[in-house]
């Protein structure tokens, strides 16, 4: 893992954002979080993002839709989706669009782990 993977979380539900944030941090990421995905594209901090994990339903903005939009700007950064609905022609348009993993909630933390080992690879695969 390098010390400068930056982890953007977003997910309405404060607790959901709370519990990945410590997650993640003390797993020595660095950690944004953000209630929407309209929030996350007002930050600065949207373009440096080495990943994205994100609800899929949100208000206004799901999740995939939050991904095509980032594609059709130029962003490869990858994506893990996380859902309390799992429902599966939900999860395969989230992987069609580009999504790395699509975890229901709740989903063990060795689960995301391994989802975000996956997401940082590909995005190091990506910007070479």
């Amino acid at each position: 893992m390098s010390a400068a993977s930056v982890i953007s979380v977003l997910d309405d539900d404060p607790y959901v954002r709370a519990a990945i944030n410590n997650l993640l941090e003390s797993r020595g990421y660095v950690v944004h979080t953000f209630a929407s995905a309209e929030e996350f594209l007002r930050s600065p901090d949207s373009n440096g993002t080495s990943c994205v994990i994100a609800d899929v339903q949100m208000p206004l903005m799901t999740g995939i839709d939050l991904l095509t939009q980032m594609r059709a700007h130029g962003s490869v950064a990858p994506f893990i989706f996380i859902t309390a609905f799992p429902d599966e022609s939900v999860r395969v348009r989230a992987l069609k669009a580009g999504a790395i993993c699509f975890l229901g909630k709740p989903f063990a933390a060795s689960d995301l782990m391994q989802c975000l080992d996956r997401a940082l690879a590909a995005g190091h695969e990506t910007s070479r």
